[in-house]
């Protein structure tokens, strides 16, 4: 934990975007210090395989692919911060990140701050989380070695984690609410060529049942009305993406779905406060735009201060 409060530049998320960024003001030799809560890299890091990131041929782990942009930013000297932002009040020519560990003062502000993965909101959710409802196969996929278990989702994230979850489990049967899948056709294409991986199609989560872990699922057929009950070990949940912008409210202009609104430039109408990756309006919400936008509101933003200088 560093004791140093004042910098020309914070970034607040630690994944492709807000690393991008870091990497571009250190090496501009601007003071910048990041914020990130959790694991530096961000949500690719719960990806065992990247395969879309260019540079790497035979694909990469997230985990990897974090550590080395991280490890690229800290050798021009970005400083990295465990904690979390909880408000940003704008003074003057200052902005204050207001965190877990204390306030952190800035002339600019890169937020990259990311996104959640989505909940269901159903009955028996939150009770069983941790006792069978699970985010990340990743993290748990090895616990369900040999048992059935159910993906929730059909984007490019549930079938990542359906063909993870076909490693360890005996079946594993992806729930989507509709007929077809909105992953992309390499995914696609992997997964139905997966003895392991079935599919209920039209087919909402109405209630996860169980005391102390998770027992089965309530289900319903949408078409029809139907309704059934599936037992299962384990239930992933990939429904979509929330942007972390809970401590924005108020301070910055959001959309409908309380994403950051930004110009070509990533600037916000907040002068000298940037927006990059996932949290943005439109994002296409891939590492590399991600790392894209980053770079993108780290020029800008050095810009920003050298007209202000």
């Amino acid at each position: 934990m560093t004791a140093k409060k004042e910098y020309d530049v914070i970034i607040i998320g630690g994944g492709p975007a807000g690393l991008s960024a870091g990497l571009y003001t250190s090496r501009s030799r601007l003071d910048t210090l990041l914020i990130e809560r959790g694991v530096v890299g961000g949500r690719i890091t719960d990806a065992e395989l990247v395969e879309n990131y260019p540079g790497f041929a035979d694909g990469i782990s997230g985990a990897e692919l974090g550590q080395l942009m991280q490890r690229q930013a800290a050798k021009y000297g970005l400083n990295i911060v465990t904690a979390e932002a909880t408000g940003l009040e704008l003074k003057k020519d200052k902005k204050v990140v207001k965190t877990t560990q204390g306030d952190f003062t800035a002339k600019a502000v890169i937020i990259a701050s990311g996104s959640e993965r989505g909940k269901l909101g159903v009955p028996g959710e939150v009770e069983v989380t941790g006792k069978g409802v699970s985010y990340c196969a990743t993290c748990d996929g090895p616990l369900f070695r040999g048992k059935t278990v159910a993906v929730v989702g059909g984007g490019n994230a549930a079938i990542s984690e359906a063909l993870y979850l076909a490693k360890f489990a005996s079946k594993v049967i992806v729930i989507h609410r509709r007929h077809r899948l909105r992953a992309t056709r390499v995914l696609e294409e992997k997964a139905r060529a997966e003895a392991k991986i079935e599919f209920l199609w039209d087919t909402v989560v109405e209630k996860i049942e169980g005391e102390k872990a998770l027992e089965q699922l309530s289900l319903r057929q949408v078409k029809t009305g139907q309704k059934s009950s599936l037992d299962v070990a384990g239930v992933f949940i990939a429904v979509g993406l929330k942007p972390s912008t809970d401590f924005l409210k108020g301070v910055l202009p959001l959309d409908e779905g309380g994403y950051i609104i930004t110009n070509e430039r990533m600037e916000t109408k907040i002068a000298g406060v940037f927006a990059a990756g996932d949290i943005r309006q439109d994002s296409p919400r891939q590492a590399i735009t991600a790392a894209g936008d980053g770079a993108t509101a780290a020029v800008n933003a050095e810009i920003f201060l050298e007209l202000k200088a």
